[in-house]
């Protein structure tokens, strides 16, 4: 039986001429493979420096972009008040031709007027920059935003009210930057509640 199927396909054993062309073939065929697979190495080499080179200038251009913001922030604080200091001069100007005009004449009107123009000057400035007056007298005792020197025992005043400002008080926007320098109101204990509790 077997030497009848060798005999019916007898290229079964040995290989055709056609599969020793293809062995050859292949063989050959490995060449051009390794040579596209080095050109595909050369390729992912070229983009690797390309990313690389790219990843560095981002890199520069970083530390660039923060050198200028730091700069800039510098500047920011260095110049931050120059507006308003430019608006003080002249408030300093008017001092200095106030304490002028004393020097030349004996007149205290003349200080009074000019100390009163540079006093309106200075609150247009506040409101300019919204530096805002606390109301503190006759108004209740805010801890927030009144800061109490001494309790005046009186009864003209509700208990725990502002009788006298000894220094005013300002915000900045919504911010307290001084507080309100206060007399605050306390009631006088009647001799009839004393004997009472005695």
């Amino acid at each position: 039986m077997a030497k009848e199927e060798r005999k019916k396909n007898p290229t079964s054993t040995k290989d055709s001429p056609e599969k020793k062309a293809k062995k050859v073939e292949t063989k050959d065929n490995s060449k051009p493979a390794e040579k596209a697979e080095e050109e595909n190495i050369n390729v992912l080499k070229e983009q690797l420096a390309a990313e690389k080179d790219r990843v560095l200038r981002l890199s520069a251009e970083f530390e660039n972009y923060k050198k200028r913001n730091q700069r800039e922030i510098d500047d920011f604080r260095k110049f931050a008040n120059e507006t308003i200091f430019r608006r003080l001069l002249t408030i300093v100007d008017n001092f200095e031709r106030a304490m002028l005009s004393v020097a030349e004449t004996s007149d205290g009107n003349g200080l009074l007027e000019g100390v009163t123009l540079i006093h309106k000057e200075i609150l247009q400035l506040f409101e300019t920059f919204n530096v805002k007056l606390i109301k503190a007298e006759n108004e209740p005792f805010d801890p927030n935003f009144h800061q109490a020197v001494t309790q005046e025992q009186t009864d003209e005043f509700p208990e725990n009210t502002v009788t006298t400002v000894l220094q005013k008080g300002y915000l900045l926007h919504d911010r307290l930057i001084r507080p309100a320098m206060v007399v605050v109101s306390k009631r006088i204990e009647k001799e009839t509640e004393k004997n009472k509790e005695n």
